[in-house]
């Protein structure tokens, strides 16, 4: 069977490209090709849970050099399985789970509390810049990396662009490389440092874990990986800012959520949160290479073809959510979420498999900051909130403009927040 190249119709369909595919091919199971590879698209919880055994699919010879040089770094966890990717990501849940979580949300929170009052007085500001600002200002102090108030903006910066390349050809890809080789950089000599004993790591912070961590083969992480890894606790929480751009977003246009959110309803936030990572675009899908001739839903998998997993069509597929275009957070009230349901950032066992360690961390962000964010007087002027599915990573045009007067806690009811 004759099967073209889709990768030019990917850069110019984006999210849309595989769920496409899908709609068009009669059974479960999608053939392409993708730079230059043969490659199979799947989707439902069943075809994540195939997905996620490394009895199937591995991930490390999978992701393409583009992003490794961008979004994840090359020797990072991403790019391990078996032994070497549980040892490597047990480090990772030490960090990002438990005790971890709250104290980097409080670090996180007192950062935003500092931050708006910056942003007072009726000037625009720039959601998604500004909570990147706050983010890395948070994450950093709760990781013991040392950094100047000044030096925020740039990181800010760079972090973003880091994430903002991924999907991308031309400048925001160039970009991209530049920044994660900068900040590579930086932050191996600040590992070199600390092994040096020219200074130290605040005992127990991700900085100390980082520097400290011996892999599966008994040896100290290359400074270079080390900062690799230091970058992938770092970069996915800054990258939150997506998230709460689209949290902001969903306010906006569906403002109806915005009462409970700002009368602190807990409950309602965190299915709110969960909403937001279901209904908005973030990774369009995520690939593995079958490790041996394989068959799913009767149709075979040659070894070694790129098996793609449908996030974004699984987060919108209607036999697992009910009008999966209505942005309801009402949905994840009182609702049992398998593993392998809502997947936006992996689906699987978070200790032992490729879902991410972060999760719990981004979660828990979004829902104190979307409550935050909701008790904050602000007006939206004019802008261009258009979110365009072919932009990977999508986001709204503007970034989400922001009025704030002097006044900053709301004491107006949601209906005049409309802008």
């Amino acid at each position: 069977m004759l099967v073209l190249d889709d990768t030019l119709f990917l850069f110019l369909e984006g999210y849309g490209w595989l769920p496409g595919l899908r709609r068009r091919t009669p059974g479960q199971v999608v053939h392409t090709r993708l730079l230059g590879r043969r490659a199979v698209g799947l989707c439902g919880p069943e075809a994540a849970r195939f997905f996620y055994d490394e009895d199937h699919v591995v991930r490390h010879p999978a992701l393409p050099e583009p992003v490794k040089s961008t979004l994840v770094g090359h020797g990072a966890v991403h790019t391990l399985d078996g032994v070497d990717h549980r040892v490597r990501k047990a480090m990772f849940m030490s960090l990002l789970t438990g005790e971890g979580v709250a104290s980097l949300v409080t670090h996180t929170e007192a950062a935003w509390d500092e931050a708006v009052g910056s942003w007072a007085g009726g000037r625009h500001v720039v959601l998604f810049d500004e909570a990147a600002k706050v983010l890395t200002r948070g994450v950093c102090q709760w990781a013991g990396i040392p950094l100047d108030s000044a030096d925020v903006p740039a990181l800010a910066a760079d972090l973003t662009a880091a994430v903002d390349g991924f999907g991308s050809g031309g400048p925001r890809h160039w970009r991209a490389r530049l920044a994660r080789a900068r900040r590579e950089a930086w932050l191996g000599n600040l590992v070199r440092r600390i092994r040096e004993g020219a200074i130290t790591a605040p005992p127990g912070s991700a900085l100390d874990v980082v520097t400290r961590h011996r892999d599966a083969d008994g040896k100290l992480l290359d400074p270079r990986v080390a900062a690799v890894e230091l970058l992938n606790v770092i970069r996915p929480t800054v990258a939150v800012c997506w998230f709460l751009t689209f949290a902001a977003h969903a306010m906006h246009r569906w403002p109806a959520h915005h009462a409970a959110l700002r009368d602190g309803d807990a409950a309602f936030a965190e299915a709110f949160a969960q909403e937001v990572r279901r209904f908005y675009p973030f990774a369009p899908f995520v690939a593995g290479k079958a490790v041996r001739e394989l068959s799913w839903a009767g149709e075979r998998i040659p070894e070694g073809c790129l098996v793609l997993l449908d996030i974004y069509g699984q987060n919108h597929d209607s036999r697992l959510w009910k009008e999966p275009y209505t942005f309801d957070p009402t949905r994840f009230m009182g609702r049992h979420i398998g593993a392998y349901d809502l997947i936006p950032q992996g689906g699987g066992d978070l200790a032992t498999g490729h879902r991410c360690p972060g999760e719990e961390i981004t979660k828990a962000l979004l829902q104190a900051l979307t409550m935050r964010l909701a008790s904050l007087n602000y007006d939206v002027p004019p802008q261009d909130l258009a979110i365009s599915l072919r932009r990977i990573p999508a986001r709204p045009a503007s970034g989400f403009l922001m009025a704030v007067p002097s006044r900053l806690i709301s004491t107006r009811p949601a209906s005049s927040l409309q802008g």
